[in-house]
Order: C-alpha cells, then sequence, then structure tokens
C-alpha cells in the first residue's frame, strides 16, 4: 500500500488510522488511481435496485406531501375564508368548462385578458431565440407564468391551497388558447391591434406555428386537445384545493 499519496505527496504515518486504501489528506482512492494510471476505466458502483426503489419512494412520498401540505393548527377564519374562494373558483371553471370554444366567448373575460398581458409578454422573452420561438414564445408566456406560480407557493411558501390555483389558471390559460388555435386557418379572430388575421396577413401566431410545423391542417383537433387538456387541469386543480381543504377542516375539528 502507498506510504506516500501520489497525488499530494502526503506521508501515511504509523498512527494514521481509518481506510489504507484512501489518503488521510485529500481523500484519494488508491485503487481508483491505480486504474486511471492503467487506462481502466473505474467500474461504476450502482445502488442494489431495492435502495433505488426505496429513493424513488420516498422522493414521491416527500412530493406527495408538499402537494397536500396543511399547518398543523388551522386558523377557522382563514378555513372558511378560503372555502368561500374555492367556491367562487369552482362556479367560475364550471363556466369556462361549458364554453364551447368555437364560440370564442372566453376571448372576451376577465381571464383572457390577464393572459393576455402574459401572452405578449412571452413574445419578448423568446424573441432572442429565433423568429419560430418568438412567435410561440406569446402563448408559451401565458402558459408559462401559471406554471411559476404554482411552483413558487408550494416551494417557497408551502401554500397547497394556493398552488391549486395556479393549475386552475394553466388549465384555463389552456381553453383560452383553444380559439386562437383553432382560428389559424379561418383567420377570423379580431388580434391585438385591430384587424383579423384574414386582414393582416402574416401576423397570426397559429396560423405561423402550425404552418412552419406542417400541421395547420389539424388545427382543430389541435384546438379540441387543448380545450379538453386545459378542462382536465381545471378538474385536478378543484379536487387537489378541496382535498387540502378537508385536511384542513380534519385538523380544526381535531382536538389539540
Amino acid at each position: 500500500m502507498f506510504e506516500t499519496c501520489p497525488k499530494c505527496g502526503y506521508q501515511r504515518r504509523p498512527i494514521d488510522t481509518g481506510d489504507a486504501g484512501i489518503c488521510g489528506s485529500c481523500g484519494l482512492v488508491f485503487a481508483k488511481w491505480v486504474q486511471r494510471q492503467a487506462g481502466v476505466s473505474p467500474a461504476r458502483v450502482e445502488a442494489p435496485a431495492h435502495a433505488r426503489d426505496e429513493d424513488e419512494a420516498s422522493l414521491a412520498s416527500r412530493l406527495w406531501q408538499g402537494l397536500v401540505y396543511v399547518p398543523e393548527r388551522t386558523d377557522p377564519i382563514l378555513l372558511w375564508g378560503r372555502v368561500a374562494l374555492f367556491i367562487a373558483f369552482f362556479v367560475w371553471g364550471w363556466y369556462f368548462i361549458l364554453i364551447d370554444f368555437r364560440t370564442n366567448e372566453i376571448g372576451h373575460s376577465f381571464m383572457h385578458r390577464v393572459n393576455l398581458v402574459f401572452h405578449e409578454a412571452g413574445h419578448v422573452i423568446f424573441m432572442p431565440f429565433g423568429n419560430f420561438m418568438m412567435t410561440l414564445g406569446g402563448s408559451l408566456g401565458q402558459l408559462l407564468m401559471p406554471v411559476v406560480v404554482m411552483v413558487a407557493l408550494i416551494w417557497k411558501n408551502r401554500d397547497s391551497f394556493g398552488a391549486s390555483f395556479g393549475l386552475w389558471w394553466l388549465g384555463q390559460s389552456l381553453m383560452d388558447l383553444a380559439p386562437y388555435i383553432n382560428d389559424a386557418r379561418d383567420l377570423q379572430l379580431m388580434l391585438l391591434g385591430g384587424g383579423t388575421g384574414e386582414d393582416r396577413p402574416g401576423i397570426h401566431d397559429w396560423e405561423n406555428i402550425l404552418l412552419d410545423l406542417g400541421l395547420i391542417e389539424f388545427d382543430r383537433k389541435i384546438a379540441f386537445g387543448a380545450d379538453a387538456l386545459g378542462t382536465i387541469l381545471v378538474l385536478m386543480a378543484l379536487c387537489w384545493g378541496a382535498y387540502v381543504l378537508y385536511l384542513q377542516y380534519r385538523n380544526l375539528r381535531t382536538p389539540t
């Protein structure tokens, strides 16, 4: 065994303890050093399958705990205020779900105006990545903002109830995009700044996106998919929020 470390020159002494195969100064593993000198890649040691399964289960458990986290004590005023807020978003969510996206009724809603801000910001943010990404960036911008809100509320605030509304917003934003996608060939929707896609050739985001992808003939199917996925996300958000409220109500009734 090495008396002098070949990497740092550390001199081993008789009183040195620990693993004789590791330098007590720099931590060099002598066996791996020998393998490298011989041109042999050190064997990769993989964790046993059962250990990997346990790690994955632990990660899934931590994720679930973060999604349904509630404080040990529940403030009754806060709880019932959240119940009222949940009822409002429940009704509002069903309003969006029951809208036929082909009518573009959703385009006249308050949430459309909110989404429009982040849609236009997305064009600017993705501008450095080329013309295609700048065009797609409008839709990405209005979808990424709810994701940022959801992650921030879970990660920074541990507010699982608030995060459920981030998911609600993501679903609503997808439904908000459906009429725009559906109009890729018709070009009849009024665009920001006035005029339709037919009046202003080359200005319609989803006409350009689907033409570039060679998918223009699938505009209606893609629009239907966006609306359907948005509906599913809104329903998932409502179930998530309701479950968190249930956990808080259970804590409220638990004697201290």
